[in-house]
């Protein structure tokens, strides 16, 4: 699946799959994935066309469960792990070996982009609380924002639209006005 962009390269990919995740023998419940959005497979989400530029930085939520697919992700679209921030979400959710309690942002390079200014880098520890089922925190966002303010910016599987950003995904409803400048 080739996302259209006009012609248009992205130096900043901030990304959430609808990772699909695997079901133990009880089957799917009310609280499973594929209850609250379509989900896609691995294939699926490495096969899309983005179109990244030659420069570019890829911030990629996943879970502990799928990491190895995560890998898989950022192999096939060129990039090369750097690091990850740490989303303490407060409340204990779902899990079958442990309770998750977090989520993981992978920050991702292809090409050169440099790191934000010393005074903008975050503790690798982000705490609050979670506000709906995948819903990720619009702090991140903003501060990607901050980070990148001359770059062009690209939303995968976004829910709302964003000014500043283009903004690509099935759940594309509200437009959320830009609160850092």
């Amino acid at each position: 699946m080739e996302i259209n962009s006009n012609g248009k390269k992205y130096q900043v990919v901030y990304a959430d799959p609808p990772w699909r995740y695997e079901h133990p023998p009880m089957g799917m419940t009310k609280k499973s994935i594929e209850y609250q959005y379509e989900t896609m497979t691995l294939d699926e989400i490495k096969d899309l066309e983005i179109p990244f530029d030659d420069d570019c930085v890829l911030f990629l939520w996943t879970t502990s469960p799928k990491l190895k697919e995560t890998f898989e992700v950022i192999e096939k679209w060129g990039f090369e792990y750097r690091t990850c921030m740490v989303w303490d979400k407060v409340n204990i959710g779902t899990g079958y070996w442990f309770r998750s309690q977090h989520e993981l942002l992978l920050v991702c390079l292809k090409g050169h982009i440099s790191p934000p200014d010393t005074s903008l880098r975050l503790p690798s520890v982000y705490k609050e609380k979670k506000k709906g089922h995948s819903v990720k925190p619009d702090f991140i966002r903003y501060h990607i924002e901050r980070c990148f303010p001359d770059k062009n910016k690209l939303e995968l599987f976004a829910r709302n639209r964003v000014d500043g950003w283009d903004c690509y995904g099935n759940q594309l409803s509200k437009t959320i006005q830009r609160r850092i400048t």
